[in-house]
C-alpha cells in the first residue's frame, strides 16, 4: 500500500488543459507538482479524468466503484463524483496500490486503497474524451 504524497501523480496534458478551465484554475494548481503524460502515454494502471476505479475504504474495508468525472457528468448514485469534490480530486492521477486521502467538509479524514482499474478511457484508445 502506498500513500500518495505530492508530486507522484500523473495527468493526461488534456486533463490537466481542461482542469485549468475549471473553479478558476484553483484545481489545476493543487495538480501543478504531478507529471504530465501525453494521453496515448499514459499507464493504464492510473486514474484518469472518467475512469472506473474501485476503491476499498481503508476504516471500513467497503469496496466502491466510482468515476472522477467533470461537473456537470456528476452522477452520485452511479459512482460519478466530480472532481471538484474532495475524493474526485485526491483519486485522479494516482495509481492502483496507492491510498487518496482526503478531508471532508466537517474536517475528518477518509481514505481509500485504488484496488483496481474497471475501464480507463485511454486504455480503449479514447484519447480526448
Amino acid at each position: 500500500m502506498h500513500v500518495h504524497n505530492a508530486g507522484e501523480r500523473q495527468l493526461t496534458e488534456l486533463d490537466y488543459v481542461r482542469l485549468s478551465k475549471l473553479d478558476g484554475g484553483h484545481l489545476a494548481d493543487a495538480f501543478s507538482a504531478a507529471d504530465l503524460v501525453p494521453s496515448r502515454e499514459i499507464a493504464a494502471d492510473v486514474v484518469t479524468m472518467n475512469t472506473q476505479a474501485e476503491i476499498v475504504f481503508t476504516d471500513s474495508g467497503l469496496k466502491q466503484t466510482v468515476t472522477p468525472c467533470y461537473p456537470a457528468d456528476v452522477a452520485p448514485v452511479m459512482g460519478f463524483v466530480s472532481v471538484l469534490s474532495p475524493l474526485g480530486a485526491a483519486l485522479l492521477g494516482l495509481r492502483v496500490g496507492d491510498v487518496a486521502v482526503w478531508q471532508l467538509p466537517h474536517g475528518e479524514e477518509r481514505s481509500a486503497l485504488v484496488a483496481r482499474i474497471v475501464f480507463q478511457p485511454e486504455a480503449s484508445g479514447d484519447y480526448t474524451t
